[in-house]
């Protein structure tokens, strides 16, 4: 009898202790959410270049096994991390020169010229007067403070404001405020870029190793880490080179598509298709809405126009609806409602480096999920 008394209590101690640990988990992850999205500064930076040690942690392995000195196998991995870049300056400078040596004054009229045309067809077509600035003046031309108030509320698609969105001969402090902002956005990508080498070489260098890690604080089981470690590995890998390959694939077919159809700027709408593929699902719809709404300024014919459309269309359809799920398979086998949520989820957090990495990251959390049965089913839930 006593020991049935002592059993139940065991049970409901152990039952007890269950509770509280469920409920220390439900109150920590918003913490770490918190703290993620204060100090974006060091995570971005650090989730990146988890990612990249991951990626190169092959070619790691590889030069391990011929022996080579690891002080010669990072300055490789540097060497090649350094040639993409070098490659990507490249083709930002040269997309610089053809927007610099082509005639942007003409190019503004002619888009002024467009969306004032657009303007006027939406007017008559459903109605609403979108330039109320001769009304504005006409009702407080007894004040001048007052009259200067008024065209500074003015319609937002007034016509006058239109041009003076379309003039090369902006206020110089305006530009000296935009130059000024351009140069703190480039301070901090070079300073996430020197800090992201540095986690890079702690990675693959062994100072931080990641299977001892999870074997640590997720799994217990040293071979289920390991497993789950060379399956992250694998998914990763596959994930950036597949998308890598499709998203050159979509800069390289929208640059074709605008030197076939007269779009200024080919260089810069391919590189900007390359860039923004990455963003999983949005970036698609992006390129083709922005690159589409320029061609509105450039393509006279309406025929030729839908043509355009149709391509650069069809260029994402191919690469990103089509030929992607059939390279990833069942590798990266994640619903769509998940795949939603988490580039919301983690665009909140931190921006376009979250809405970039969020699909990763969310494959790690999905593997990790899968070696514990009790919590099997959330990963079946993210499938």
């Amino acid at each position: 009898m006593g020991e049935t008394n002592i059993n139940k209590d065991e049970k409901e101690k152990n039952q007890n202790i269950k509770i509280i640990k469920n409920v220390l988990i439900i109150m920590v992850i918003p913490v770490i959410f918190y703290v993620l999205y204060l100090l974006p500064f060091i995570f971005v930076p650090l989730f990146s270049a988890v990612f990249l040690a991951i990626l190169f942690t092959p070619l790691m392995r590889w030069f391990k096994r011929k022996k080579v000195h690891k002080i010669i196998a990072l300055g490789a991995v540097i060497l090649i991390i350094l040639s993409f870049f070098k490659i990507g300056s490249e083709l930002v400078g040269l997309s610089s020169r053809e927007i610099m040596a082509s005639d942007t004054d003409l190019l503004f009229e002619k888009m002024e010229t467009k969306l004032l045309d657009v303007i006027e067809y939406s007017e008559s077509t459903f109605g609403f007067q979108a330039d109320s600035t001769k009304t504005n003046l006409a009702v407080v031309s007894d004040s001048i403070g007052n009259n200067q108030i008024a065209a500074d509320t003015s319609g937002f698609f007034s016509q006058e404001k239109i041009h003076n969105l379309f003039q090369s001969n902006q206020d110089p402090g305006v530009l000296l405020g935009y130059f000024g902002g351009t140069l703190n956005v480039i301070q901090k990508f070079i300073t996430q870029v020197l800090m992201m080498f540095f986690f890079l070489l702690l990675f693959l260098s062994g100072s931080v190793d990641m299977e001892r890690l999870m074997n640590s604080t997720v799994v217990r089981q040293r071979s289920v880490s390991i497993k789950a470690m060379l399956k992250i590995e694998k998914s990763i890998v596959k994930f950036i080179k597949v998308k890598f390959m499709l998203s050159a694939a979509t800069g390289v077919g929208f640059t074709i598509a605008c030197y076939a159809m007269g779009v200024s700027f080919p260089i810069f709408w391919g590189l900007f298709a390359f860039a923004i593929n990455f963003v999983q699902m949005v970036g698609s719809v992006i390129a083709v809405i922005l690159c589409g709404l320029f061609a509105l300024a450039e393509i006279d014919s309406t025929g030729s126009l839908m043509v355009f459309w149709l391509v650069i269309t069809g260029v994402e359809v191919l690469f990103g609806g089509i030929l992607e799920p059939i390279f990833m398979g069942k590798t990266f086998k994640i619903n769509t409602v998940t795949v939603l949520v988490m580039l919301m989820l983690w665009g909140y957090i931190w921006g376009i480096p979250g809405l970039i990495m969020s699909i990763p990251i969310t494959v790690i959390f999905k593997i990790i999920l899968e070696q514990n049965p009790k919590t099997a089913g959330i990963a079946k839930v993210l499938s």
